[in-house]
Order: C-alpha cells, then sequence, then structure tokens
C-alpha cells in the first residue's frame, strides 16, 4: 500500500469564457487567484489558479477556458461534484450570497452527518459547499466574504462510476480506507494528510457515459511532499500495472498521470515548489507568467489571451 499521498492536491477542470470564470471564483466563491498562467499545450488558453491566500496544496481549483467550448455533458466516468470546506454554521450566509448572485442548482442536505449546500457553477459545474472544522486552515481575506465564513479549501471529491469496485480498489492501494455508505455513496478517508482528505464514490449502473467540455472536471491531483516520494508512487503504480507518465515539470508543483479503471484521470503532484516560486506572495496571481519555452512569445501570446480582469 503507497504510504505518501496526503489528501487532495488541486482539481483542475474547463471552462467557456475566461472573465466569467475569474469573476465567479473570485468575486461569487471570494478564492484568490493565486496564479495566471498558460496551458502548457496550448498557449493562446489561460490555466488559471484559485485558492487561500498562498494557494495551499488541498486548496486549489484550476481552470482551462478554452474559449467558446460546448458544455459538458454530465454522467459517469467523472468527477461529479468538487466540495469545498466552510466554517460550521455559515451555509446560511452562503444560501443568501449565492441566490442573491442568480447561482443555479441550490440544494440543501446532509451526507453522513455533515450539511451541505450544492450549486451550480458558470458551466453546470457540480460544486458543494460542506460546513467543517477548519483544521488549521483560514480562508483567503482579500474579498467582501467575512473570515468566518470564506472556503477553507477542499473537503474532497465525489466521482459518478458505473462500477466503483476497481476504483474502491485503487483507493485503498493509495492509502483510502473505507469510511460509510449512505444508499449509492461510499466515503473513502486518507489519515495523516491534509484536511482534504475525503473521496466519495457514487456508483450509477446503468448511467450514461459523462462528455467532456466546459463545466467538466480534466482530472484530480493528489498531493505527495516532494518528489521523492513521487517517485516512490509512481514505481508503486507501475508495478501493479497502471500507466504512469514520467514525471512532467509544471512550474509549481511535479506531476503524473493515470487514468483509472472508472476513467477518471488521476494526477499525483508534489507539494513543491509552490505558487510563490517566482512571485511575491503579496502579489501572486496578479502577472501573466508564461513557462520557460513560451517566453519568447509573450507579445503574441498576450495578443491572444482575452482580458480577465483582476
Amino acid at each position: 500500500m503507497i504510504e505518501d499521498i496526503k489528501g487532495l492536491h488541486h482539481v483542475t477542470s474547463m471552462a467557456a469564457d475566461a472573465a466569467e470564470n475569474n469573476r465567479f471564483f473570485t468575486d461569487t466563491l471570494g478564492l484568490r487567484r493565486v496564479k495566471k498562467t498558460v496551458n502548457f499545450d496550448a498557449p493562446e488558453v489561460y490555466h488559471l489558479y484559485y485558492g487561500d491566500e498562498i494557494g495551499t496544496p488541498g486548496s486549489v481549483m484550476t481552470y482551462f477556458p478554452f474559449g467558446q467550448m460546448p458544455q459538458g455533458r454530465r454522467g459517469t466516468g467523472e468527477v461529479g461534484v468538487t466540495e469545498f470546506a466552510v466554517p460550521d454554521g455559515a451555509l446560511g450566509y452562503w444560501k443568501d450570497r449565492l441566490a442573491a448572485r442568480g447561482v443555479t442548482g441550490l440544494s440543501e442536505d446532509s451526507f453522513l452527518g455533515e450539511t451541505r449546500l450544492s450549486f451550480d457553477g458558470p458551466d453546470g459545474d457540480g460544486f458543494a459547499l460542506v460546513e467543517s472544522a477548519e483544521r488549521g486552515r483560514s480562508a483567503w481575506t482579500g474579498t467582501d466574504v467575512p473570515p468566518d465564513a470564506g472556503i477553507l479549501g477542499f473537503h474532497g471529491a465525489r466521482m459518478r462510476l458505473r462500477d466503483s469496485a476497481a476504483t474502491a480498489e485503487l483507493l485503498g492501494f493509495m492509502g483510502y480506507r473505507k469510511d460509510e455508505t449512505d444508499g449509492a455513496v461510499t466515503r473513502y478517508r486518507i489519515e495523516g494528510g491534509n484536511a482534504a482528505d475525503t473521496i466519495d464514490l457514487e456508483t450509477v449502473a446503468g448511467g450514461r457515459t459523462a462528455a467532456q467540455g466546459a463545466g467538466s472536471v480534466h482530472h484530480i491531483a493528489f498531493a505527495v511532499e516532494n518528489r521523492a516520494a513521487q517517485l516512490r508512487v509512481r514505481d508503486a503504480l507501475l508495478d501493479t500495472g497502471y500507466q504512469v507518465t514520467p514525471v512532467i515539470d509544471r512550474d509549481y508543483f511535479w506531476a503524473i498521470y493515470f487514468r483509472t479503471p472508472g476513467g477518471v484521470l488521476f494526477e499525483i503532484a508534489t507539494n513543491e515548489p509552490g505558487f510563490d516560486r517566482d512571485e511575491d506572495t503579496a502579489k501572486l496571481g496578479q502577472a501573466l507568467k508564461l513557462p520557460t519555452r513560451y517566453e519568447p512569445f509573450r507579445d503574441r501570446i498576450e495578443h491572444l489571451l482575452p482580458a480577465i480582469g483582476a
């Protein structure tokens, strides 16, 4: 069994409009934009990162806004819901705030004793706010969201699968332990990591397969402390028969990727070097940062990228 996974690192999704995406996460949800860069494979497309003050692993939601791409189709074989943690008692504030901003899909319920508020993102993304203990985390205070209500980081994520058995086995190999089951949903939790420590598997037998597009999660990333731990995880996955990419330098972390039995793309990302490697903490996310190979083309790239505001 792998012992190096520390919970979630980040979740990366796709969007149709960069400015709308930026407004939703920085204004409506009150997260900090911690990095403004570009897609490594498509430099005419932003890669936007939102999180807490410093982009702590376990707090970062990232997006590829691919222009006017079609909306994705919800279904099986995907991360269907990305869950953010908020302080106990904060859901009333968020219900009023999201309703006032015209956010759709608002629905309050509970799961395994946790109070939840589900809602849609701008492209039909599936989100939920979950009341949770702070567990050493604090919200970004640079917006009008009160500190005692702000988003603390991820709570976890829920995957929708036709058959969850093989993915459950994989999670167990990655260090997650089966927790509780409520209906078609089973929770898995990892101990000794960060506070973004839950994965829920929802079995939807016979459900139609998801089609990726705007509002779809592209991949979900799990955290390891450093490159040495990442190599141990990679070796363990290869020994188990998974096809894993070589280590890829993503400037702010190193990454490896592999496809899971249920169809979801997993990434293992390092906590190092972090988002302050090329910007002062006070100015995170303000300037356009480019991978080194694209720096000679900065003028052309800046001309192609749409304005998104502060």
